[in-house]
């Protein structure tokens, strides 16, 4: 095989795992002080892998198996309710592509970039101990949140292909959420923001030198409707809107890599005991210009209670 068509083909492979955006309903719903929940959840990803034309390449796709924990704590933050959560995932992926009629596969397994975020809560959710919340009724909700991704997953930069970054990533935005009885609407805006990746596919038989890679800035709309059933169970409508996201190699921006993409997708929630319940998603690509057009199904098991961090006093 003749080197161009090797480097093709690993760019193809590299949009494959680009940063997902995720959809996540009910994100500035807020829960008593001191509430904490540990989730255990599995995603499953399918699809194709569109590069716009960029790489001669035909059929290139993608299959991710992640398992991923996240931690959630609420806490008081000048009277605002708030909450802080981390999650640390675990990914294994099988690409795949066909360039001069011949089919090239590569697998990955390693750990994930590691992401935390924390929201406060601006208007109508002060902070309340579990005797006051369950007294309290939403009606509209106004708050931020910042959410950072931290250069933690697995990394080579003499590969194209990596479940890691190399570079943090950074995304503030504002979320609003209304209830009006069982119907619950939120919406969500914001940008993500990356720093420099120094070392790009770098000191390997194709490139000797070291090679910089820089990223524009994404905005990004959701939004959800969700309906709630007695005893918890609720169901809610996903969408996602994103524009951005052009990569400069070396100060040299590549315009084919400009994204402008959209996600619909549909989340249930069912408890299963006081503490414990399970969420289950499905989502897929409503318009890809670039990237990953992947199916999404995750399911996971989530375990609550209230007191301080890892204590059980409720």
């Amino acid at each position: 095989m003749r080197k161009p068509a090797a480097l093709a083909l690993l760019l193809a492979f590299a949009c494959g795992v680009c940063h997902a955006q995720d959809l996540s309903p009910r994100a500035y719903v807020i829960t008593p002080v001191h509430s904490n929940s540990v989730l255990l959840t599995y995603s499953f990803q399918d699809g194709n892998i569109d590069t716009g034309g960029a790489v001669p390449i035909t059929g290139a796709s993608a299959t991710l198996n992640i398992p991923i924990f996240t931690y959630y704590h609420s806490f008081s933050f000048f009277g605002r309710s708030a909450n802080f959560n981390g999650s640390l995932a675990y990914g294994v992926g099988n690409f795949r592509g066909t360039v001069a009629d011949a089919e090239k596969r590569a697998y990955r397994s390693g750990l994930l970039d590691t992401t935390f975020r924390i929201s406060v809560n601006l208007m109508g959710g002060p902070a309340m101990p579990y005797s006051e919340f369950v007294k309290w009724r939403q009606k509209k909700l106004l708050g931020i949140s910042l959410r950072v991704v931290a250069p933690s997953g697995q990394y080579d930069p003499t590969k194209l292909v990596n479940l890691g970054s190399n570079r943090w990533a950074f995304k503030p935005e504002l979320g609003y959420s209304q209830r009006w009885g069982h119907w619950l609407l939120d919406g969500y805006a914001g940008a993500w923001f990356y720093t420099k990746n120094p070392e790009f596919f770098s000191e390997n038989q194709f490139f000797p030198g070291i090679r910089s890679q820089t990223q524009n800035p994404i905005g990004s709309l959701e939004g959800h409707l969700s309906y709630d059933f007695t005893g918890r169970r609720w169901v809610s409508i996903d969408g996602n809107f994103w524009y951005g996201g052009q990569t400069s190699l070396n100060g040299i921006q590549n315009p084919v890599t400009l994204q402008r993409s959209s996600r619909v997708g549909v989340t249930g929630a069912l408890p299963i005991t006081r503490h414990q319940s399970i969420k289950a998603s499905f989502s897929t690509g409503a318009y890809i210009s670039y990237g990953g057009d992947y199916k999404n199904v995750s399911v996971a098991w989530q375990y609550s209670w209230i007191g301080l961090p890892f204590s059980k006093n409720n």
